[in-house]
């Protein structure tokens, strides 16, 4: 998707971190944009502040674990602008701490956002862009431990990895249909992600603490603005893999490795 100018962009988890450093790039390109998010004021800002730098923008509260919100903002989109052309299935949240030491709450948490958020962003938006036979691309945003795991990390991980073969699936369903997917695998990024409990629903354990430890990682990460710029030159290059921090790359290769030589192994043993 070279031109983007005058295209619809729709952005989950929008109104900060990554989201809105997408949408802004976004914006930058010349698109219109509808930016979703379930934090009132935070979308209110976003989208005031996107739309004194230039863009046409309309701000939607939606619950990306909740497939009739998405429905209902798909259909708000295409009444204010008529069409979708971008989808990007951004919205996320984050437990950190041992595998056996998480509860039942934390799984059905992060897999309700970061997996079956996508899986919904996907079910809603995505008739509409075959809607007008024009194309369009997809980007989910995975994580470089959805590429090799990181102790501490494990159920955020598992959703992660889940987003990777999600979106290589897609990518491989929509190819036909002009219709691209791009998987975003950040390292650290200047984000709220440390505080995503914030929003966390009491029946399913929240609202409670930032992780103090994983916001001073945060902290020090890398701009949105830059990830965002990233994710535009994948959507017209059309790129599969979004990757932002190059310093993981050994860690990928290790895992695939093993895995590489596992394959040797069972060629070499006997049947």
């Amino acid at each position: 998707m070279e031109k983007l100018e005058g295209r619809v962009a729709v952005v989950t988890g929008g109104a900060s971190g990554i989201g809105l450093g997408i949408a802004r790039a976004f914006a930058r390109a010349g698109s219109r944009l509808a930016v979703l998010d379930v934090e009132d004021a935070a979308l209110a800002a976003a989208s005031e502040g996107l739309a004194r730098d230039g863009a046409e923008v309309i701000g939607l509260r939606a619950d990306v674990s909740d497939p009739a919100s998405l429905e209902a903002a798909a259909e708000r989109v295409v009444a204010r602008f008529g069409r979708v052309d971008v989808l990007v299935n951004n919205a996320g949240v984050l437990v950190t701490g041992p595998i056996v030491e998480s509860t039942a709450k934390d799984w059905s948490w992060l897999f309700g956002v970061n997996v079956l958020g996508v899986a919904h962003g996907v079910r809603a938006f995505v008739p509409r862009i075959r809607a007008h036979g024009e194309g369009g691309h997809v980007v989910n945003t995975a994580s470089v431990v959805g590429l090799a795991p990181l102790p501490g990390f494990g159920i955020y991980g598992a959703t992660k990895f889940a987003v990777v073969a999600l979106s290589e699936t897609l990518r491989a369903e929509l190819a036909p249909e002009g219709i691209g997917v791009s998987v975003l695998c950040p390292g650290g990024v200047r984000t709220r992600i440390h505080e995503a409990t914030r929003n966390r629903p009491a029946a399913l354990g929240g609202p409670a603490p930032a992780a103090a430890a994983t916001g001073a990682v945060v902290e020090a990460g890398m701009d949105p603005d830059a990830v965002g710029e990233r994710v535009v030159r994948a959507v017209r290059r059309n790129d599969l893999y979004v990757l932002t921090h190059p310093e993981f790359r050994a860690l990928s290769a290790a895992r695939m490795q093993g895995i590489l030589d596992a394959f040797d192994r069972a060629a070499a043993e006997p049947a």
